[in-house]
């Protein structure tokens, strides 16, 4: 205990923090809360049809069975959906962060008439749930011939993504010194230019932070795809698993295998850019 009691002293006090460590307690708490379900997810799929039937959910698999990882892959045709899902995620997030990026730049630092109305419209679009537009989504989509192809899922993600970006990445832009840009700008710099090699490099940050959103979210994404990608061959990975969930519900080994299967590209994307991603988010919390 006086161990833990060290622990939990600040620099320099020989007392005790009761509302440091009510934090951490708190903290351990919550990260029990959502570490659980992952634990027993991952001990299921783990786990042959004998075992999940006369073990506890949370009992240590003797034996891991690795072999429903590989029969829910086939009999689930993840290589088809993992491979619609990496071909629509790679295109739509760079291309959405570049396009807002562009918009955002051009409504906090080239003058030009009627950009707060276009900052205000952008707004508006973040306020705009998509579930409610779905009916004429999908019209308008079939309109143009584009059901059950990349672009016409692309499409309507990027309407829908783009402006919450360009909302958040206006804010930043709007925040970074004005003298920097205009030092460029006396140089003969073109605007695009001042924006490849000042800003961009500057909201790398905030860039990576929008880009493992927007990639969990695009990744994820159900209801759109399910009302426009309606070829089991154009299916993503939710929509893959929803099927094989409907066939193969029973099979608790092989489900827990392509739930995890599923969720884990998000997750080393997180990892990947995590350090970036809470860098994204303090951008700004401390001014000099």
């Amino acid at each position: 205990m006086s161990l833990l009691s060290q622990a939990f002293r600040p620099v320099g006090s020989n007392r005790v923090d009761p509302m440091l460590v009510a934090l951490w307690l708190a903290l351990v708490v919550l990260a029990l809360v959502w570490i659980t379900p992952f634990i027993f997810i991952v001990f299921t799929a783990l786990k042959s049809s004998d075992a999940v039937m006369n073990t506890s959910a949370f009992a240590l698999p003797t034996e891991p069975d690795f072999g429903n990882f590989v029969s829910a892959w086939q009999r689930g045709n993840f290589s088809t959906t993992a491979f619609n899902g990496v071909i629509i995620t790679f295109i739509k997030v760079p291309l959405g962060l570049f396009i807002s990026a562009m918009a955002a730049y051009a409504l906090a630092k080239v003058p030009m008439r009627f950009s707060k109305v276009f900052l205000a419209l952008c707004v508006f679009g973040t306020m705009l749930p998509f579930q409610v537009m779905l009916a004429p989504i999908f019209k308008q989509v079939n309109a143009f011939g584009l059901i059950n192809t990349y672009p016409g899922i692309i499409l309507p993600y990027l309407a829908f993504g783009v402006p919450y970006q360009v909302f958040i990445l206006h804010g930043f832009f709007a925040a970074v010194p004005k003298e920097l840009s205009e030092a460029a700008r006396i140089d003969g710099a073109s605007h695009f230019t001042i924006f490849r090699r000042i800003f961009l490099p500057v909201s790398l940050p905030v860039l990576s932070a929008l880009l493992i959103l927007d990639f969990v979210a695009t990744w994820n994404e159900f209801a759109m795809a399910l009302v426009i990608l309606q070829d089991p061959k154009m299916w993503t990975l939710p929509l893959g698993l929803m099927n094989f969930q409907s066939q193969f519900q029973s099979n608790y080994g092989e489900l827990n295998a392509a739930i995890i299967m599923t969720v884990l590209p998000a997750a080393i994307v997180y990892l990947m850019f995590q350090r970036y991603f809470v860098a994204g988010l303090t951008t700004g919390a401390v001014k000099e």
